[in-house]
């Protein structure tokens, strides 16, 4: 789906889009070309990551702390401001703030951005497959290192177990379905 079909579906450039699926299947790729190519087209879009706050040991219930002081303060029409987890020698800590201007368009991306939770809040939630398991293993294990494998594959059994219960997939339009009519 590109930023023309996105803005298409919405009927105009204000919402939020969720951009979920598994570790490894290309999310952050797909996102970050989505709002480039909206910012080309004009739009003002905020790309928030939920790899700004997940952790190995704290995969999810983050959730409301990134609603109230990004979402939240964007879809009032004001900056928002946070310090994103950094990770150093695979231990995270809160890096410097940053501040995201506001937008009339908000591009959640990362596992668990279309969760049933704020599932009424979302404009349009996409997914993206990826390839197999095995695929996304090591496209994540090349992105964070060999020395984070154990930790991506106790991540995927999470993950797998997240969507199954949350049934993610399900409210979803697949990227790769949308030229059908998804």
């Amino acid at each position: 789906m590109d930023a023309a079909q996105v803005l298409a579906h919405l009927g105009g450039p204000d919402g939020i889009i969720a951009v979920d699926g598994p570790s490894g299947s290309g999310k952050s790729t797909y996102a970050h070309r989505l709002v480039d190519d909206l910012r080309a087209d004009g739009v003002r879009v905020a790309l928030v990551r939920t790899d700004h706050y997940a952790t190995w040991e704290d995969p999810v219930s983050w959730w409301p702390r990134l609603v109230s002081e990004v979402i939240d303060p964007l879809v009032r029409g004001r900056d928002a401001h946070y310090r994103p987890l950094v990770w150093r020698a695979g231990v995270p800590s809160p890096g410097e703030q940053l501040r995201l201007p506001r937008a009339q368009l908000i591009v959640v991306e990362g596992v668990s951005s279309a969760r049933r939770s704020f599932a009424d809040r979302l404009s349009l939630a996409l997914w993206i497959d990826g390839g197999t398991a095995a695929q996304r293993l090591e496209r994540a294990v090349a992105r964070d290192g060999e020395e984070s494998r154990a930790d991506l594959v106790r991540w995927q059994e999470f993950e797998r177990g997240w969507f199954a219960v949350d049934g993610t997939r399900e409210r979803c339009i697949p990227v790769d379905d949308w030229s059908r009519g998804a």
